[in-house]
Order: structure tokens, then sequence, then C-alpha cells
């Protein structure tokens, strides 16, 4: 893997060289992400907010879904080169997550980079937190990948994050900014709007209080987690299972709802209860103040092999659960400690009044007018 990592990086800056000699244009801003092949709820609405502030920028959109298979490493291989040269001729890029054309390759002093990443929050460890874990890179694959290096901003949730940031992306504070990710204004804005598309998909869902199972990405996931439907009197509830994105869940019964046209934030909107354990899916529900519980069936083998930011069990007291019958019985008697989640609120989510879209909008166009 390390020779091929090195046959690659060199092939790229070789590559990088030509593209490099082509004039930056002054009005082109490149959107990059592997977390899907499309743009991003976040990538659209800044394009929204950008082309309101000017209709002379030039937005490319650069987005492929890294799947484990040959047939997605070629086609991802082939957006990174064909990234190198908007990189190279783009004034500012965003991108959501790690990108081997940004980190791996040296850039036009002109080139800002903004990382807005995939969540606001960093619940779990992530980036250099897990090197050399048993869920992260070794440090040899990190230093030759250049692993979340060149970013000039990174978009952060609340401040109280902000030492986890900075030992995931090995970065300094001065480089973070605590607006939150345009999702935020979606979810406030358009929580009714987004409710109502649900109901008119999922008629049912009205029927009876809807509950939400949307756990983290694991490595490998065994059964325990089906504990919930065995647990959950489907006679009561309404149960729709939200897998992660880069991960399927199976399962056979088909009174359970998949709803996969929606996203798991978007299906916030209808839920009465929000299951997850260490998602950050979990800030979200926060901003909406949805009733949250944690089930962490395999919590202790969790904390070793990926690791964790904060304590659960001290952050949400009483609404942290490894067994799902006793989860499900705090549920079903209809108490909640709503107190817990308010300061959760308060504390993790960024302290600002103004939209997340205009904020980083803000940015992105103090750098375009940028005269380097």
């Amino acid at each position: 893997m390390p020779i091929l990592i090195c046959i690659f990086k060199f092939s790229m800056r070789f590559l990088y060289a030509i593209f490099k000699l082509f004039p930056v244009n002054n009005n082109r801003i490149i959107f990059l992400s592997r977390q899907a092949s499309s743009p991003s709820i976040d990538f659209k609405l800044l394009e929204s907010e950008l082309i309101d502030r000017s209709d002379k920028l030039n937005i490319v959109f650069i987005c492929k879904r890294l799947e484990k298979n040959a047939l997605s490493t070629l086609g991802f291989g082939i957006a990174v080169i064909k990234s190198m040269y908007f990189i190279a001729t783009s004034k500012v890029c965003v991108l959501e997550s790690y990108w081997p054309a940004i980190s791996m390759l040296n850039h036009k002093e002109s080139l800002k980079v903004i990382q807005i990443w995939h969540s606001m929050g960093k619940i779990k460890k992530s980036g250099f937190q897990t090197i050399d874990k048993a869920a992260g890179r070794d440090m040899r694959t990190a230093r030759l990948m250049n692993m979340h290096e060149n970013y000039d901003l990174i978009i952060a949730g609340g401040s109280a994050w902000n030492p986890f940031y900075c030992t995931s992306f090995n970065t300094t504070a001065e480089k973070l900014y605590n607006v939150g990710l345009p999702r935020r204004d979606y979810l406030m804005t358009c929580e009714q709007d987004i409710k109502e598309r649900i109901y008119e998909q999922h008629p049912k869902l009205q029927q009876k209080p809807v509950v939400l199972y949307a756990p983290t990405f694991r490595k490998s996931i065994s059964d325990k987690w089906k504990g919930l439907i065995t647990s959950i009197d489907l006679n009561k509830f309404n149960l729709i299972i939200k897998g992660h994105p880069n991960q399927k869940i199976s399962y056979a019964e088909e009174s359970i709802f998949r709803c996969d046209e929606f996203t798991g934030y978007e299906l916030l909107a209808v839920c009465d209860y929000l299951i997850t354990d260490y998602s950050a899916i979990a800030v979200e529900a926060a901003l909406l103040e949805r009733k949250t519980l944690y089930f962490v069936y395999d919590y202790e083998e969790y904390k070793l092999r990926n690791g964790l930011n904060i304590h659960l069990y001290d952050e949400m007291p009483g609404l942290v659960f490894k067994n799902a019958g006793a989860l499900v019985n705090y549920m079903e008697n209809e108490r909640y400690n709503m107190e817990a989640l308010l300061n959760y609120k308060n504390k993790f989510l960024p302290n600002v009044t103004e939209k997340s879209t205009v904020l980083i909008t803000n940015k992105i166009m103090e750098y375009m007018e940028s005269k380097l």
C-alpha cells in the first residue's frame, strides 16, 4: 500500500504541475466531496447564497462517493484527476471530507481552502485522533497521504468541540470558525416543510409516535442493535431505521420504515424520539430539541477501537443505555430529562444568531475578493 500511495502521489504532482500552468479564474469556486455523488444540502445552500451575491461566479461541483469496490475506486480516481484542473484554476475550494488532491499537493498561493466537514460536532474521535487505532489509519499511511493538510479555514460547531477539532485535524484554534453547517439553517427554517414532505410520502407515520434509530458508522457491525426491534412495541410506536450513509443495515421486518428518500437529519422533523449512539446526528437533534436516547451496546469496545471525545454518561445523565429493554422501558414511561438535553444544546451548538450559510458565504466572498 505505501508504494502505491507514493506512485499515486508522484503521478498527481507531475500532472498538477501542468494544470498549474493554466491561469486562475478569479470567479471560480470548486466544491469537492466523497461523501456522496451529488451535492449535499450544505453545498446547495452555499451555492444558492453565492448566486444571490453575484451572477459572475463560476461554481463547480465534483462529488464522487467512494465505495469499497474496484469500479468505485476507479471512478473516484478519475474524479480526483478532474478536480486537479479546477483546483489549480480556482480561487476558493470548499470541501466536506478529506480529498487527496487538496492535502497531497502544493497549491498556488491564491487558492484558499475551506473545510466544512460533514457534521456539526466531534462526539467520536476521527482523523489524527484515531491514528494507529483499530478504526483509524496507521501513522505511516497518514503521513504519506498528508492527511488533512492545506486547510485555511475549518468550519466547526460549538466552541466546546474546539480541542477535538484541533487534535482531529492536527491544527490550531485560529483556523476554526464556530458557526455550524448550513443545514442548521435548513432544519431551523424548513422544519414544517420537511415534515409535510415526509408525511406526504409516508402518511402512516402520523398515526403513532415516531422513533428514529440512527447509529454511527462501524467498520464491523454486530446484530446486538437488533435488540431494539424486539424491544420496541410496534403497535405503540412507528420505528424508522436510518443507517449511516456509508453502511447498510439489514433487517427483515416490513413494518419498520426505511424512508430512503430522506436524510437522517430530515427525519428528525417527524420523530418524537431519536435513538443513536456516537453519531453527530445527536447535535442536530439537540438543535431541534428532539428527545434523544443513546443505545451504546458496544460502549467499552467502541472506546477502544475508535474512541470518544465526550463522556456520554456525564453529558446526558440518565439517557444512556447498554440494554435495549431498559431504554424502551424508559421511553414508554414518558419521562425525559429535558434539562440534560437543553444543557447539551447550549454547550455544543454554535453561539451565533446569524445564519450559518450567510457567515460561511461571507468568508468565501472575502477570499474571492482577495488580491492574492
